[in-house]
């Protein structure tokens, strides 16, 4: 071939648009970094971060992602206030109480109360732990309490007259004894009656216990995804002590749930008893007009305005007739005529019922 007919096939090549290979060698490849750049992977951090599930969201009150859409049908305990002034008073309430259970200086405090649904807190219990259900009798519905192993070998150490100043021994891997776990009823008996006498000035309630379990999935009262209040209590006894919680379904709470929203004790709803008692007395005091109605007579326009002084009327009234007292328009007592101490009077003897056609 001559180099003509080459020339000739370049030019038609280029003409058509076919790449040079010597060319496409020379330029740089930039398809590659136009892929990564839309189509990046994310790492770990990231899809933490997008989806809410990172650390500093999970400290923080305010969740993003995926876990705000899910906690925003979770209902907030402070929309039921009250519940914060029954806690404080439990926490009162229980301090004398093992105080005298355990003759020892006790201080209860109150850690934290918050909401939380009922599976991920029974999955987030450290174990080994005593889970007591207990029942709400007006209610006819379940709680929860926990008591951690730090707190249990506590109790029974300052029952069994442990010394004072030394910590208790904790012994893992083996369950909880027969001793161990009458001893821990007793503290949680007397726990529940000082809550029931929280929640007395709200409503009268009666928390008994049902039974103690060890194994969390026996302990199940209520739906993994319902709501529940936690209140995490914090029991020390010198260098003793530990944590008690108490989880109550919202649905437990649901028969006085009008009450805990009460913005303090005794608020009334719509009402106020100290204005209402002020209208009352003013009511009572106030003055009406009560007329006695002799006779009533319909006549014509033309005779009425023929009536001169002197003009005779007759009613058609007897003296032995009951007459009508009435408040205005309202007809309110009936009763017979007479005289006393020269004036005419009117004996109240019957009350007359309103009826419906009145209202018409």
């Amino acid at each position: 071939m001559s180099d003509t007919d080459t020339t000739t096939e370049e030019e038609l090549e280029k003409s058509a648009g076919i790449p040079d290979p010597s060319a496409e060698s020379d330029a740089p490849i930039n398809s590659d970094d136009e892929d990564d750049a839309d189509s990046r992977i994310l790492n770990q951090e990231e899809i933490d971060s997008l989806l809410g599930f990172d650390d500093e969201s999970l400290n923080t009150d305010e969740n993003s992602g995926v876990m705000a859409l899910i906690n925003s049908a979770m209902v907030n305990y402070e929309r039921l206030p009250m519940l914060d002034i029954v806690f404080d008073r439990l926490v009162r309430l229980m301090s004398t109480t093992l105080r005298n259970l355990t003759s020892d200086n006790v201080e209860v405090s109150l850690d934290q109360v918050s909401t939380v649904r009922f599976g991920d807190y029974m999955n987030s219990i450290p174990l080994p732990a005593m889970l007591s259900v207990f029942k709400a009798e007006e209610w006819d519905n379940h709680g929860l309490m926990v008591t951690d192993s730090a707190l249990i070998y506590s109790i029974v150490d300052v029952l069994l007259g442990g010394r004072k100043g030394t910590p208790a021994i904790r012994i893992e891997g083996r369950p909880y004894t027969t001793i161990e776990t009458k001893l821990v009823e007793r503290m949680v008996q007397a726990t529940l009656s000082d809550l029931s006498s929280a929640f007395d000035p709200l409503s009268p309630v009666s928390f008994t216990l049902d039974r103690m379990e060890t194994n969390p999935r026996f302990a199940a009262i209520t739906q993994a995804n319902n709501a529940c209040v936690l209140a995490r209590l914090r029991v020390d006894m010198g260098d003793r002590g530990g944590r008690v919680e108490a989880i109550i379904p919202y649905a437990t709470l649901e028969p006085i749930r009008e009450l805990l929203l009460q913005m303090f004790m005794g608020e009334k709803f719509g009402r106020d008893s100290i204005w209402e008692n002020h209208l009352t007395q003013e009511l009572h005091q106030t003055e009406v007009q009560l007329q006695a109605i002799l006779g009533e007579k319909v006549v014509a326009l033309d005779d009425l305005l023929s009536w001169e002084v002197g003009t005779q009327v007759m009613f058609n009234t007897y003296t032995d007739e009951e007459l009508e007292l009435r408040c205005g328009d309202v007809p309110m007592f009936r009763g017979p005529v007479g005289q006393k101490q020269g004036n005419i009077a009117v004996k109240v003897d019957k009350y007359i019922q309103k009826t419906k056609e009145d209202d018409l």
